[in-house]
């Protein structure tokens, strides 16, 4: 069986016979339609060679690792690589323990486009096993959520962040806060699962690694190449959507025409614009598209997309260097923005604000934003998940808090 038409619950087949490896990584489109993407969904499963680096040369040892295999790779870059591309630190506690850098081969590959699966990588008979596979459902756990900062420790750091401000340190920071639990249970696929119906995005993945797991429902690329262009599709901008049509079109209409909004997405946007010049060829970096606005389940998003041709001389994981992190996760200037996030957050963001995603054997990929998504370590049953937002002159310490929640929504409906 080489190809098939998938049936309504063949995915749900997929990613249940994936959890049964060590490693797996699935990356779901939710059937948006995007220029860029080339499969409505990949799953990479099992792990032929894999790659795990902590901070030091660890975008060296993925070139090495890309040109000894020259195959498929699925993989993910910690936020806490910056410390490798920068003079920066990282000392606030963590409790997930994911490794900086991590890209493994896989042993099988599905993809499916156009509503047909096929397999790319690994015995085509593997298409039988998963249409047999009886998915066992599991009761869903309510997890007892904290937050690692109070609401008035908050409103104070982020008036503290406006102090820098004003005095011209940075015009612009994103400022995250954690929600946590302890001891917690959780069946990680159907946690996804539920966290992937409540809020479908095209970003969206499940990521396994032993027994660390990334549940994502992100909305945002960070960076893709296509042939010779790299493409970054920044996200700054959320509003609230309302279940009444009128008033959801008002909302719409009103985070399009934002001067706030637009003032926190265009100074990302210039920042992406920088970070991409270290990689183009001269004269080529451009804004395809400024403030645009997407509509999700629970969110409208401005979303802004900046593009260039990538210079030949400049390897393409040291395009994604230059880049890293993302503009729309640090701030700017970007390097005292990053300094600040370390001095004022009291979590080490570590895969959070990160990046997973896929290379192929040309060298094009294509990777994400890690943010609306459940990070977990089922050893020391450590759950965890992060929110924030662009803080300006202009921001209000209240609102910023209420855009948090926000941004939690979803995630706290299913963990209940």
């Amino acid at each position: 069986m080489k190809n098939q038409l998938i049936s309504n619950n063949f995915k749900q087949k997929v990613l249940h016979w994936a959890n049964q490896f060590d490693v797996c990584c699935f990356l779901d489109s939710n059937d948006y339609v995007d220029a860029y993407s080339e499969y409505d969904f990949l799953l990479a499963v099992g792990c032929k060679a894999e790659l795990k680096s902590e901070i030091g040369n660890a975008f060296e040892k993925l070139k090495t690792f890309f040109e000894e295999n020259q195959q498929w790779l699925f993989g993910f870059f910690g936020y806490d690589l910056k410390n490798e591309i920068e003079d920066l630190k990282s000392e606030n506690p963590d409790h997930l323990n994911f490794p900086d850098l991590y890209f493994f081969v896989p042993e099988y590959l599905l993809v499916c486009k156009d509503g047909v699966a096929e397999i790319l990588i690994g015995d085509k008979s593997v298409l039988n096993e998963i249409n047999a596979f009886i998915v066992i459902e599991e009761a869903a756990h309510r997890i007892n959520i904290k937050s690692k900062i109070s609401k008035t420790e908050y409103l104070n750091k982020i008036n503290a962040l406006k102090e820098h401000i004003i005095r011209g340190d940075i015009y612009e920071i994103n400022f995250c806060q954690e929600f946590f639990a302890e001891h917690a249970e959780i069946a990680p696929v159907q946690t996804y699962e539920a966290l992937n119906n409540l809020s479908p995005t095209p970003f969206s993945g499940y990521f396994k690694l032993y027994n660390q797991y990334i549940l994502s429902a992100t909305p945002e690329r960070f960076l893709c190449k296509r042939g010779n262009h790299l493409i970054s599709q920044p996200i700054k901008g959320t509003a609230k959507r309302s279940s009444d049509k009128a008033k959801d079109e008002i909302i719409k209409a009103t985070l399009k025409n934002s001067i706030k909004e637009q003032a926190e997405n265009v100074m990302i946007v210039d920042l992406v614009r920088h970070d991409l010049t270290k990689s183009a060829v001269k004269g080529s970096v451009k804004v395809d598209e400024l403030f645009g606005i997407y509509t999700f389940p629970q969110v409208h998003q401005m979303i802004s997309t900046v593009s260039c041709e990538l210079n030949p001389e400049v390897h393409f994981i040291d395009a994604i260097k230059n880049t890293f992190p993302m503009g729309s996760m640090t701030g700017a200037p970007k390097v005292k923005a990053m300094k600040l996030i370390e001095e004022y957050e009291d979590t080490k963001r570590g895969i959070y604000s990160g990046s997973f995603g896929c290379i192929n054997p040309s060298g094009d990929f294509d990777f994400n934003v890690i943010i609306r998504s459940i990070l977990y370590n089922s050893e020391n049953k450590y759950l965890s998940f992060q929110v924030g937002g662009a803080i300006t002159y202009q921001s209000e310490a209240e609102a910023e808090y209420e855009e948090c929640l926000l941004k939690a929504s979803a995630i706290l409906q299913v963990l209940g």
